[in-house]
């Protein structure tokens, strides 16, 4: 377990009275009840209530909550998930998280999610969409780490600006980063970087190619995935506005999309997790009752 008090990222430039630091360590082991959530360490706004277990007792749904609704300039959010073998749990949000713009002094507004899963567990990674504000100066990491036989499914889907309001990122930095590491070796990395030297990816080709809302969907691993999985997921993609593909990446189906529209991505993504979570963990989908509020 790593302690994530001592883990939060060097604050010095940050002065005491404008940062909003919240962590929140969750523990889940199983028991004669199922997957139960065993630890529930927080500080700050930041926090979960209880599980719900709308599939048996086995799988958890955990929904994270952070009563001010986004970060501002100096907020800094830690998550991190620790599992017991053959435990199941799946954590979404109620709502879309939000990256305010950031105040002239351009102070990060800092995310991190670590989730350890060990051998035979499984996790699924399924918050709402984040929403990066014009001139929001955010980074944001995720970092999952599986051992052994662990199984995981998550996606990240990031609307930068509000293209409802036809307001663009603006003068904005984001720093986003999904890594997957497995028995401790790196086998998944993906990294986007907009800032004043790189701002032409918004709508370069090689880029987000005008393009607000950017997803990222990832599964894994696989012992052996089924072709007609790959071509119901391309399908699916087919159908869907904007441009979406998917890739097979050794054990991991990979997933990445481009839309001007974040519910249809969300719509797209959780056809595809129907689809794959069969697929990978051998359970029907079951959708957090959240979503439908």
């Amino acid at each position: 377990m790593s302690a994530v008090k001592n883990a939060l990222p060097s604050m010095e430039t940050i002065s005491p009275a404008s940062q909003w630091p919240a962590y929140l360590t969750l523990g889940f082991t199983k028991s004669v009840r199922g997957t139960v959530l065993k630890t529930c360490d927080h500080k700050g706004p930041l926090y979960v209530q209880k599980p719900f277990y709308p599939e048996g007792k086995d799988t958890a749904h955990v929904y994270l909550l952070h009563p001010p609704g986004g970060l501002v300039s100096g907020d800094e959010l830690v998550i991190e998930s620790n599992q017991a073998p053959d435990t199941h749990v799946l954590i979404t949000t109620p709502g879309a998280g939000r990256v305010y713009k950031a105040r002239s002094d351009r102070t990060l507004q800092r995310q991190t999610t670590r989730l350890n899963v060990p051998k035979d567990a499984i996790m699924e990674w399924l918050p709402q969409e984040t929403i990066l504000y014009p001139d929001a100066n955010t980074r944001l990491r995720n970092q999952i780490e599986l051992y052994g036989s662990a199984r995981f499914i998550g996606w990240e889907i990031t609307c930068f600006g509000l293209p409802a309001n036809q307001l663009d990122f603006g003068t904005g930095h984001a720093d986003q980063s999904f890594q997957i590491r497995v028995d401790g070796r790196l086998r998944l990395r993906e990294r986007l970087l907009v800032d004043e030297h790189s701002r032409g990816l918004m709508a370069g080709k090689a880029g987000l190619q005008g393009n607000p809302v950017n997803g990222l969907l990832l599964a894994g691993p696989f012992v052996k995935v089924e072709e007609d999985v790959i071509e119901t997921l391309r399908s699916f993609c087919q159908e869907s506005d904007g441009l979406s593909g998917v890739t097979q990446v050794d054990e991991f189906i990979v997933l990445r999309s481009l839309s001007h529209d974040s519910e249809k991505m969300k719509r797209l993504f959780a056809r595809c997790w129907e689809v794959l979570r069969p697929a990978l963990i051998d359970k029907t989908a079951c959708a957090p009752r959240i979503w439908a509020t």
